[in-house]
């Protein structure tokens, strides 16, 4: 018996906060695609370790786009 499958490419990317797309320009500001947004309400300790995580490289923040967004960024360029 043969078994048959297809594969699809994924049209899903992930972008670290290294890459170079990870920074949205408008012209006028350069804004991150992802990010950490620590509520008012977290606790000081917490919101301590967090921030010292993401000092270390512990915790960092990625993105996930389509290909097709990242290819509109580069044609608007």
């Amino acid at each position: 018996m043969k078994i048959s499958y297809k594969t699809r490419k994924s049209c899903v990317r992930t972008i670290r906060n290294t890459d170079d797309n990870f920074l949205i320009q408008d012209g006028f500001t350069l804004t991150p695609r992802a990010g950490f947004e620590i509520s008012s309400g977290c606790p000081y300790n917490y919101r301590n370790v967090i921030q010292e995580c993401v000092r270390q490289g512990w915790l960092k923040p990625v993105a996930n786009v389509y290909d097709y967004e990242l290819t509109f960024d580069l044609l608007k360029a």
